[in-house]
């Protein structure tokens, strides 16, 4: 199976056109079969009784937060479909929605890093520390655990490369702002596709499996925190150091 494709540019000269998207499928049954493997060993798992979500509420997600995570992956949604559906042989008028989308999902990722200045930044970074506490199994992490952290920055690579990728391809297509321009060559063009393809594939793969895992049942609590912005202290304290996790005075009793 290759990778990319390729063409003949108006000289003859063999140029990269962009990704295989015979890939797509790939990353997909790559994907379900990761999930599937996970949730046989999770199966095979003995648990202990699930920490209850009553009592002390512990705040972990700002609702403008929450309003930045819904919004982002609307649009990566809308952006998914918009960009894959055409290619899979499902017509339909696409591009301006597209471009729509990739505007959206621009001005929110630009917004989060501006925002990201004013909050804690250690609570997301990841280094080799995160590694061995992820290896020894008995350590609580702070406010984010490894793979949550993990997830963050591949989400984050794969999705700054799209969104770069995707203001050039736009500059090269008419708008109500300008008429394109047609500046690039065939061959940077051809790059700048498959860099776009192959990150939007890595996204697809990503997604799949966050999705899986925001749904696992352990770990419905932090999805409710996506959308309410609280969990319980006692699933703070099964899950996470408290030494480790600088909450805000935000915490509550529930009614």
């Amino acid at each position: 199976m290759d990778i990319a494709t390729y063409k003949n540019d108006v000289w003859g000269q063999e140029v990269l056109r962009g990704v295989s998207w015979d890939l797509l499928w790939l990353v997909i049954v790559a994907a379900f079969i990761a999930i599937a493997l996970h949730a046989i060993f999770e199966a095979s798992r003995k648990r202990g009784e699930q920490p209850s979500s009553g009592g002390e509420r512990v705040q972990r997600h700002d609702a403008i937060d929450r309003a930045y995570h819904w919004v982002m992956a609307g649009s990566i949604f809308v952006l998914l479909v918009t960009g894959i559906f055409p290619i899979i042989g499902l017509e339909f008028a696409w591009l301006e929605i597209h471009w729509i989308a990739g505007i959206v999902l621009t001005i929110v990722v630009a917004f989060h890093i501006l925002r990201s200045f004013t909050q804690d930044l250690g609570s997301m970074a990841i280094g080799p520390g995160d590694l061995k506490e992820a290896l020894d199994g008995t350590t609580k992490p702070g406010k984010y655990s490894p793979a949550q952290k993990s997830m963050h920055a591949v989400v984050t690579i794969l999705t700054l490369l799209v969104i770069g990728s995707g203001l050039l391809m736009f500059l090269q297509i008419d708008t109500p702002w300008w008429e394109r321009t047609n500046s690039m060559s065939e061959a940077t063009l051809g790059l700048v596709f498959f860099i776009h393809g192959i990150s939007t594939l890595g996204l697809v793969g990503v997604i799949c499996l966050h999705v899986y895992f925001a749904l696992r049942p352990e770990k419905l609590f932090y999805t409710r925190s996506m959308i309410k912005g609280w969990i319980s202290r006692d699933e703070m304290e099964a899950n996470h150091d408290p030494q480790r996790w600088k909450t805000e005075e935000s915490a509550e009793k529930s009614a």
